[in-house]
């Protein structure tokens, strides 16, 4: 067996098209041009090629990308007063304070700080507790980019079992409570679980977001699973160049596994997808208009 892959830049790239569709009826229809407003703190390059992959599609989607760079030395009075402007911007309608901030500045009192009706990575105590409920919020966006993914191949996750392997409250909590609202059979692992091996092969859809290069082998996965691997890891490859890992043994699963995400061109794509979809939904809220149908 050879699996599927699940091609996250297609998959992505459909989407944000009728993202943009969305967003031009928005505007022509009711005067409203979504904007995001995405704060990066400090010179990190990584987070500077992950800021400049949000502005740029939000651009292309027919949106208003504002992009506020601060020095490392910013303080937090300064950044939380930075973050209250753009709660009172009327032309915002998303706010993105790219993580991690500098140790000495707060990231949970920047998250409470951001407006929930604004807060598009879905952070914001308000929106991880209705998320938690079962109620209406803004959902992270890696999490709704893995359900979007899981779909395309398996369209109906009722009754499926599902491992979701990592805790943290960025993807592991909310991707296992958008699962359980898919009426999956949910099991949450992480790194205390006994026999992680074994709770693995159970999966009919495997999701692993744990920071470990190639944590999960081959013969973790049920043959045919469907595995969404989340995990970005820099690795060195072959004559000691850089490369990028996920948490699955890819080689080993692909043998196994009925569908996989590829690392990279699975879900990173998808996660900036989301981003713009969250822009958009928060911009039609705020106009109290119906929210558009993606």
């Amino acid at each position: 067996m050879t699996a599927a892959l699940i091609d996250g830049r297609a998959i992505a790239a459909a989407f944000r098209a009728r993202i943009a569709e969305a967003a031009l009826r928005l505007t022509s229809e009711h005067g409203v041009v979504p904007g995001l407003a995405v704060v990066l703190v400090g010179d990190d390059p990584a987070s500077a090629i992950y800021v400049r992959n949000k502005t740029v599609p939000t651009r292309e989607a027919g949106m208003r990308a504002f992009q506020h760079d601060l020095p490392a030395s910013t303080t937090e009075a300064e950044l939380l007063g930075l973050v209250t402007r753009l709660n009172a911007d009327p032309a915002v309608h998303g706010i993105l304070v790219q993580l991690p901030l500098p140790p000495h500045i707060d990231q949970r009192s920047v998250i409470a700080a951001i407006d929930p009706a604004k807060d598009v990575d879905g952070f914001h105590p308000l929106n991880a507790g209705r998320l938690a409920i079962g109620l209406p919020s803004l959902v992270p966006c890696t999490p709704q980019g893995c359900v979007i993914l899981a779909k395309s191949v398996m369209p109906s996750l009722s009754g499926c079992e599902a491992i979701m392997l990592g805790r943290s409250n960025i993807v592991g909590k909310p991707l296992a409570r958008l699962l359980l609202s898919e009426d999956a059979t949910v099991t949450l692992a992480h790194s205390r679980t006994k026999d992680l091996a074994a709770v693995c092969r159970r999966g009919d859809l495997v999701c692993v977001a744990v920071g470990q290069p190639e944590l999960v082998r081959g013969d973790w996965i049920k043959p045919g699973a469907v595995v969404i691997d989340i995990g970005q890891n820099r690795a060195v490859g072959g004559g000691g160049k850089p490369r990028l890992v996920g948490d699955v043994a890819f080689a080993e699963a692909l043998a196994v596994a009925g569908a996989i995400t590829p690392v990279p061109g699975g879900v990173g794509p998808m996660t900036i997808a989301c981003l713009l979809a969250n822009t958009l939904r928060a911009a039609a809220a705020i106009a109290k208009v119906a929210p558009p149908a993606l």
